[in-house]
């Protein structure tokens, strides 16, 4: 299957292993991603608009290389790895039970985004907008509040307490 310089709409891919597929200067619009294999797909140029990956591997990825025009896209019980969704307006975006690991969020806009029951080890967050955001029942994420704009955030207890890492003190 083509998919470099195609253009998608209302389809569903499901069980497709696409590693190493350039979906570069693409067009997916009202598509589904099931079960699928995305890891070291380039996305130079791609567009997404009202994209769902579920239950995805999705390796090594530079979402900032999409074309931002109109960008609408949400995660759920997908891998995520290696990933950059940095300088990315993702506001209101999903990202629910996935596992996030080493993925960068720098100077994104998270606001209204859901990483509800999400695993964000060894990601990265700075100058990064995360007002209104849900880290209910999230794990692992290492959030500097001095670095990160942080406003009617939720978060669940006793995670919350990890906020406090910057501050090397001791808790009893």
């Amino acid at each position: 299957m083509k998919f470099q310089n195609e253009e998608y709409e209302g389809e569903t891919f499901k069980d497709l292993d696409l590693t190493g597929t350039s979906f570069k200067s693409s067009k997916f619009i009202d598509c589904n991603f099931e079960n699928c294999n995305l890891s070291n797909v380039d996305l130079n140029g791609t567009k997404f608009k009202d994209i769902r990956f579920r239950k995805c591997k999705i390796l090594g990825l530079d979402f900032s290389k999409c074309n931002d025009f109109m960008l609408s896209m949400g995660f759920e019980d997908s891998f995520l790895s290696y990933s950059i969704f940095s300088d990315m307006n993702l506001e209101n975006t999903d990202f629910i039970n996935c596992q996030i690991y080493d993925c960068d969020f720098l100077n994104t806009n998270l606001k209204n985004a859901n990483f509800e029951g999400s695993d964000l080890k060894n990601s990265l967050f700075g100058h990064t907008n995360l007002s209104f955001t849900s880290f209910r029942n999230a794990k692992n994420y290492n959030i500097d509040p001095n670095n990160n704009f942080l406003k009617k955030t939720k978060f669940s207890i006793p995670e919350v307490i990890s906020l406090l890492n910057i501050y090397d003190i001791e808790l009893e």
